[in-house]
């Protein structure tokens, strides 16, 4: 397994939580980490795609895209 180092910050609570399980599993801090990140990865559907700067108008509804992306490039032909 190719792994790279991460560093978290976590609040004490949580710090002191993750040290427990650890202890009680006999299992490495990192390794409980690894292992929720990949059920939380798991469940957790992909973001939606990115805006394509129409996004940034908050007035422009999607249904407007096709007409402000055409006005926009007309505008850089002149």
């Amino acid at each position: 397994m190719n792994t790279h180092k991460t560093t978290l910050y976590l609040p004490a609570d949580l710090q002191q939580r993750l040290k427990d399980a650890s202890r009680r599993t006999g299992r490495p801090q990192a390794a409980l980490v690894r292992e929720a990140l990949e059920r939380y990865l798991a469940t957790t559907p992909p973001p939606l795609p990115t805006s394509i700067g129409a996004g940034d108008d908050p007035d422009l509804d999607a249904r407007d895209a096709k007409h402000w992306l055409h006005e926009r490039w007309t505008d850089r032909e002149r």
